[in-house]
């Protein structure tokens, strides 16, 4: 498709766009040259520093003043080396592609229009000069990414600027060579798009700036809502649009935000390693990323010794399919069971503690007077951690009183006395007193080495710590993200507003539930955060081809997706009385070996399968990696997984491996595993009376 539209739209041999390359690429090289000149003068000034320091650091005054000064020299030097390294970094990515857009705009009451070439970052060639290239999050870029041809504006410090776009073009560089370039009445020209999104998968999520669509781009742009939800269909690029917002925050606000505030929680590691280059690429430091599993679990370490996963929960489900069990793990993640704990939390008000006179040296609290401390003074701290303000209050009384400082092995003997005012602090113990007096099953009564925490009961329990014990806020993060947002329950959210007060961009689709019932969120985070939020639906696909789109969407009867036009080869279906067979069948139309695809998948049900397709696949095509839960890295090649680790990933083709039961969460294993196809979609099933899945 790329050469179709080379030999429509290449006009010259030496066109506007390409002289302008041309140029760009001299003043890149050159600016390259300066920087680099000044890195050799910085280290040479540090090496000189350092010299200077040892030389003479016996003789410096001694109060240590020039000391001081010589020392902030050298950290200034430093911090401005590591400024020149960093641009020169952004310097050598815009070399390959300096620009992918231009806008010929004409100000209001001009006669002559402005160029603006667009592109990954601002260039120029001076501090302080009008940019050569414009920063693709910059406010005039804007024009690029909403307008057509004619009446146009944009809002720049000095406010409103109206005019007129005489001329939109189009770029693509590689490598620093002209690729194509046309003049185009709208944004992004639907055969560009199919270009883009009919090339190749790669072992990492492709950043968007050259096809920001316009409802896309009002989302990036957005500065004003403090809780953003983005509900949108598989394919419909939310995570790319999630990312390019942070880094559309970034630069807007790097007074206050900086890369290292922001915070993703993701479904895994192997995700966050397929996302982790976006805000490089984009000119930011990476983010920090990690899963809500992973959190809790530190979390909890100190009254548990393990914890369950998420995908411990699924395996079971696909299994046995407890209808009894489900029903009791989703009453522990509900409303409901919120205001089950409530009242128990109030009733050990009372039954925990067993009050009583402590005295030191002298000194001396009446049960009355720690009861008052207890009840009234120190009322909105946290049950467990009540007691611990008491003792402080003792001790400061103490030492004002007899104007001293106690020593530490004294505070530890009376911090031991207080304590033994509660029964129990074990969360552990209480947690589990709760289940029994809800008539659910208490945990095992063991020591600490012993308790594995079911993953059913591992937020529930978060829950009760802070309900329990001071909650520390994470006030270094300045705004979260939260991915596959669909897989989050009502309590996981509550959890999440008591943690973080900050600005927040969730996002997810509700068809990807991986469960056996659709959960949609937007039933319940209004309740959670109220007027703040402002939900955003992204209801079309670009992903899929239109083939494996319809086919998806079919799975689970899901409706109102807009699907772009990019068709391809119909899904094909078979069924196979084993799992040799099916792999077999995989590998006969794998087309990695012929160099036509670069990234494919054995996405399968249960790990079970996936470790034997693995095992099996090996041996047969050397390139074959497995990602299971504890996978950090995404590869080209040919990929074995299940489906509730390949969510969010992408691959050329799939092949989905199920038996051919017709259970809810089957389904939206079917729906997930399908959506993950670029390209090509092959769905293989496993015969009903077959009974050994693997001969």
């Amino acid at each position: 498709m790329i050469f179709l539209i080379e030999l429509k739209l290449w006009r010259t041999s030496m066109s506007q766009g390409t002289e302008f390359l041309t140029l760009i690429n001299e003043k890149l090289k050159h600016k390259i040259q300066e920087v680099n000149h000044a890195l050799l003068e910085g280290q040479k000034e540090i090496e000189s520093m350092h010299t200077y320091y040892w030389d003479n650091y016996t003789e410096m005054d001694q109060y240590g003043y020039e000391n001081f000064d010589n020392q902030q020299a050298l950290f200034q030097q430093v911090n401005a080396n590591q400024e020149q390294f960093i641009y020169r970094q952004r310097l050598e990515k815009m070399i390959d592609s300096p620009f992918f857009g231009r806008v010929d705009f004409c100000y209001e009451g001009e006669e002559e229009p402005e160029q603006f070439y667009i592109g990954i970052g601002n260039f120029s060639e001076k501090t302080g000069h009008v940019p050569l290239i414009y920063d693709w999050r910059a406010p005039v870029s804007g024009l690029f990414y909403d307008y057509d041809k004619g009446a146009a504006c944009y809002t720049a410090p000095a406010g409103v600027l109206h005019g007129e776009i005489t001329s939109k073009w189009q770029y693509k560089i590689r490598r620093g060579k002209m690729v194509y370039e046309f003049e185009s009445d709208v944004k992004i020209d639907d055969d560009i798009l199919k270009a883009e999104l009919g090339s190749n998968g790669d072992v990492q999520l492709k950043n968007i700036v050259r096809t920001i669509q316009k409802e896309q781009n009002a989302i990036i742009r957005n500065t004003k809502d403090k809780i953003m939800v983005i509900q949108g269909a598989a394919g419909s690029g939310k995570t790319s649009v999630a990312l390019h917002r942070i880094a559309y925050l970034l630069y807007h606000d790097r007074e206050h935000l900086k890369s290292s505030n922001i915070l993703v929680l993701s479904p895994n590691s192997v995700f966050s390693d397929y996302i982790s280059h976006i805000l490089p690429e984009l000119g930011e430091e990476n983010i920090q990323e990690m899963s809500f599993d992973l959190y809790a679990y530190k979390e909890l370490k100190s009254f548990v010794y393990d914890c369950e996963d998420r995908y411990h929960q699924i395996e079971r489900e696909l299994a046995f399919a407890d209808k009894k069990q489900i029903k009791r793990m989703r009453w522990k993640q509900s409303k409901e069971f919120l205001d089950e704990a409530e009242a128990f939390l109030l009733e050990l008000e009372d039954e925990l503690m067993n009050f009583r006179t402590v005295e030191y040296k002298g000194f001396e609290k009446t049960e009355q007077e720690i009861l008052n401390l207890f009840y009234f003074k120190f009322q909105d701290i946290p049950l467990l951690s009540r007691m611990e303000a008491v003792l402080e209050y003792f001790i400061d009384e103490y030492e004002t009183l007899k104007d001293c400082t106690l020593p530490e092995e004294e505070r530890d003997m009376l911090y031991g006395k207080f304590m033994k005012m509660y029964e129990t602090k074990d969360l552990y113990v209480l947690y589990s007193r709760f289940l029994k007096r809800t008539g659910l099953k208490a945990l095992p009564h063991c020591s600490y080495e012993k308790r594995l925490l079911p993953y059913e009961d591992v937020y529930p329990m978060l829950y009760f710590k802070y309900r329990l014990f001071s909650v520390t806020q994470q006030k270094t993060i300045k705004h979260l993200v939260i991915d596959e947002m669909q897989d989050y329950s009502y309590l996981q959210y509550i959890i999440l507003k008591e943690l973080f007060h900050c600005p927040m961009t969730i996002l997810g689709d509700k068809a990807q539930t991986m469960e056996a019932e659709v959960q949609d969120v937007l039933e319940f985070l209004p309740e959670i955060y109220g007027k703040q939020i402002r939900v955003i639906y992204m209801n079309k696909s670009y992903r899929n081809t239109v083939e494996i789109a319809s086919y998806a969407n079919e799975i689970t009867d899901v409706q109102g997706v807009e699907l772009f036009e990019r068709h391809g080869k119909p899904v094909e279906e078979k069924t196979f009385s084993t799992l040799t067979e099916m792999l077999e069948e995989a590998l006969k139309n794998l087309k990695l070996q012929e160099n036509e695809y670069e990234t494919a998948a054995v996405i399968t049900t249960t790990e079970e399968e996936a470790v034997f397709a693995y095992q099996y696949l090996k041996e047969k095509f050397p390139q074959t990696f497995y990602i299971d839960k504890d996978s950090s890295v995404f590869q080209k090649g040919l990929t074995v997984t299940t489906f509730y680790l390949a969510k969010g990933l992408e691959f050329d083709q799939v092949f989905g491996i199920s038996e051919k039961r017709n259970t809810p969460l089957l389904k939206q294993a079917g729906y997930i595993c399908a959506t993950r196809a670029l390209h090509e979609l092959y769905m293989y099933q496993l015969e009903e009376e077959s009974h050994d899945k693997r001969a």
